[in-house]
Order: structure tokens, then C-alpha cells, then sequence
């Protein structure tokens, strides 16, 4: 008993993880888990944080560096009549070569310089702001491809949904088909209905098969949709969960503006960073090591020197003013955007408001029509078991259900997609 017990959990778990592993939520986790796009911008973050840790090295720390450097420069001495090869010849006038004033025949180089910026941590606050709102543009276009993905995946599930219950109205209306076949053969082996009648219904549910068999080919389609859409590979055929989505309430400003907001906080911070180039540089410097030009006193041209240096651009053409007036230009461009948008949206919303109140009555009228012909047909059916009724007349009306039926799963699909779309763009 105990052992049937754990059975029954076990297969009671089992179906419970695979009822799951077919879930809207999986599959838009698994479609954000794969998407490239995300993994981009999330690995552009990163590489911006580790771009501030290097600008933060370039503005306010040392850097120290070794410059080596071995020239030669020999020349031919004539010196008493002979021509020989020196490198600084006894005889300044009579010699073949470079000027020795000028290399006094080689140069020995070995100097360790360390260079300081000084004054400049508020630089390094410009540049860092500059590459943070970066960071923060990468992680609204996060956002915002989370939240298309969403969309995207929600859809296309929709679509598969939809073929699904086509699917299963098709199989209903094929076993009702096949239920009154049986008792159309009863009927005529009575002689109450002529073999003519059993040709119709045949007919008619042959052509029921092929919409059934399209029905069932559209949806292993959407299924692999949805499949390449969530970055899936896997090529089996299952159900998916029913969904039934609602209306999320008015958010009131909408996180697509947070995008126009990035856009001009990048504009100014960019002229921030271009300003900074007419700001003193001052550094700090000093040297040690070897600087010689003759080998012979070598060992004595060993020393040190420090000092500050200064770098101040005074005037370039007035680029700073050009600068600044393009940028304010651009933020009007920024700010016409996010008023657009605002506008477009609120109409947007509205209009899908209205389309989905529309639908909603006409899908509340077909059920009622729906209901109206399955009372109808249990009518037809009684009806026609005792001969009461054509057969064409009854599939008259079962093919006026079916297109009524279809209309109607029609009108519930394109109710939950808008409903998707009303929450995309109420975000």
C-alpha cells in the first residue's frame, strides 16, 4: 500500500513538472536565457564598468614607464693622413659623418620617469559619469528587450493556443460526424433514409479530416515558432498550458520614455567630456637612470630631475560654443521624441481599449448563439434518429456551428493578443 502510495506521487510529480515545462513563463525564461541581444548588452555593462576602472587609472594614477634608447653615429676621421673610423674625432674639421655637435657620435639612454596627474579627480568624475549613463542606456535596452521578448513569445503562443483549440473543436465535431454516421447506417439499413444521405455524411467528414490534419500541421508550425523564438531545440509535438490573460492597470508614465531620458543625459554628459579638454592639465614628473654620449664617462652620467608640466587650450576657433549650441539642438530632438511618443501612446492605448470592448461583446454573443446551436443540434439529432430530418438539413446547421465555432476561437485569440499588446505598450 505504501509503495502504491509513493507510485502515485511520483507520477503525480512527473506530470506536474511536465505540465510546467510547457508554461508561457518558461518559455519567455528560456527566450530571455538565450537571447544573443541580452547577453550582449549585459557583457557591454560589464566591459563598461571595467572601461571606468580604466579611465579612473588614466585620470589620478602614476603611470611609470622606461625609456632606453643606443645611438651610433661613427665617423671617418682623416687625421696625419690616415682615415680611420672614431666616434668622436681629435680633428673637428677634417671628418666624414653626421655633425658631431649634434650626436657627438652616439647616445647612451637608460631613464625610469613616473608621471603624475595632479587636480584631476574631478575629470575622472566627468568621464566616469559619462561612461555610468552608458551603463544605465545598456541596462534600459535590457529592459526593453526583456519586455519585447515578452511580447513576442506571448503572441506566438496565442497563435499555438489557437490552433490547439482548433484542434480540438475539429475532433469534436468528427466524433458527432461519425456518431450520426452509425446511426444514418441504421437508419437506411430500416429503409427510413436512402444511401444517398450516408454519402453526404461521408463527404463531409472526410472534409473535416483535411481541416482537422491542417489544424494540426498549423500547429506543429506555431509550436516550432515558439520553439526558435525561446532558442529551444526540440522538435517534439505537445500541448501547451492554457493561458488567460488580463488587463495590468495603468502605470501611469511609461518606462519607454526612460530611453528619451538616457538619450539627453548621454548628450550632456558627452559635452562634458568634450569641455574637459579646455581645463589645465598639470603633471607632475620626475626621471632616473643614465643619459651619456660618450661611452669613456659612462659610469658618471647617472642622475635625476623632476618637475611640473602645464597644458591649457586657450582658443580653438570657438569649438566649446559651436559644441554647446549642437548639443542643446540635439535635446530639443530628444525632447519632441518623448512628447510624441507620450501622445502616440495614450491614443494607442485608448484605440486598443476600444477594439478589445468591441470584441468582448461580439465574443460574448457568439456564446450565446453557440449555445443556442448545440441545443439546436441535440434537437436535429433527436430528430433525425427517427427520420424526423434530412441529413442535409442537420449538416446545414452543423457546418453553420462549426463557422460560428471558429469565429469564436478566432475572437478569444485576438482578444488575449490584444490584451498582450494593451500590457506591452502600458509599461
Amino acid at each position: 500500500m505504501v509503495n502504491r502510495s509513493i507510485l502515485i506521487l511520483l507520477l503525480v510529480c512527473c506530470s506536474s513538472m511536465l505540465s510546467a515545462q510547457y508554461a508561457l513563463e518558461d518559455y519567455i525564461q528560456t527566450a530571455k536565457d538565450n537571447s544573443p541581444l541580452l547577453k550582449s548588452n549585459k557583457n557591454q555593462s560589464e566591459a563598461t564598468r571595467i572601461e571606468i576602472e580604466r579611465l579612473k587609472a588614466v585620470y589620478t594614477k602614476p603611470q611609470v614607464g622606461l625609456t632606453a634608447n643606443y645611438l651610433l653615429a661613427p665617423v671617418l676621421s682623416q687625421d696625419n693622413g690616415k682615415t680611420t673610423l672614431e666616434l668622436n674625432p681629435t680633428n673637428p674639421e677634417k671628418y666624414f659623418g653626421y655633425d658631431v655637435s649634434t650626436n657627438n657620435g652616439g647616445l647612451y639612454q637608460g631613464v625610469v620617469g613616473i608621471s603624475q596627474p595632479l587636480f584631476n579627480q574631478s575629470k575622472f568624475k566627468v568621464v566616469a559619469d559619462e561612461a555610468i549613463i552608458g551603463t544605465q542606456v545598456n541596462e534600459n535596452n535590457i529592459r526593453l528587450t526583456s519586455h519585447e521578448i515578452e511580447k513576442i513569445v506571448t503572441d506566438q503562443y496565442i497563435f499555438c493556443l489557437q490552433d490547439n483549440r482548433q484542434i480540438e473543436f475539429y475532433n469534436r465535431y468528427i466524433a458527432l460526424l461519425q456518431e450520426q454516421k452509425e446511426l444514418v447506417t441504421k437508419l437506411i439499413n430500416a429503409s427510413l433514409l436512402k444511401l444517398s444521405d450516408l454519402s453526404l455524411l461521408n463527404i463531409e467528414l472526410q472534409i473535416q479530416v483535411i481541416n482537422l490534419n491542417t489544424a494540426q500541421t498549423s500547429y506543429r508550425k506555431n509550436l516550432l515558432g515558439l520553439n526558435i523564438l525561446s532558442g529551444i531545440n526540440d522538435t517534439s509535438y505537445h500541448l501547451l498550458n492554457n493561458i488567460d490573460l488580463q488587463l495590468k492597470p495603468d502605470e501611469g508614465n511609461s518606462a519607454f520614455t526612460q530611453q528619451f531620458s538616457l538619450d539627453s543625459a548621454l548628450l550632456i554628459a558627452h559635452q562634458n567630456v568634450f569641455e574637459l579638454r579646455y581645463k589645465p592639465q598639470v603633471n607632475a614628473f620626475a626621471n632616473a637612470g643614465l643619459t651619456a654620449v660618450n661611452i669613456s664617462t659612462l659610469y658618471r652620467r647617472f642622475g635625476v630631475n623632476a618637475g611640473f608640466g602645464l597644458t591649457w587650450n586657450l582658443f580653438d576657433g570657438r569649438q566649446k560654443e559651436l559644441t554647446r549650441s549642437r548639443t542643446k539642438v540635439l535635446l530639443k530632438s530628444s525632447g519632441a521624441y518623448k512628447e510624441n511618443f507620450i501622445t502616440q501612446n495614450t491614443v494607442r492605448k485608448n484605440s486598443i481599449l476600444i477594439e478589445l470592448k468591441a470584441i468582448r461583446e461580439r465574443t460574448s454573443l457568439t456564446d450565446s448563439q453557440l449555445r443556442e446551436y448545440d441545443k439546436l443540434l441535440e434537437n436535429y439529432k433527436q430528430q433525425l434518429s427517427k427520420g424526423q430530418i434530412s441529413v442535409i438539413d442537420y449538416l446545414n446547421t452543423v457546418k453553420n456551428a462549426m463557422a460560428l465555432q471558429k469565429e469564436y476561437i478566432l475572437m478569444q485569440a485576438n482578444q488575449q493578443l490584444l490584451i498582450n499588446a494593451y500590457n506591452y505598450w502600458n509599461w
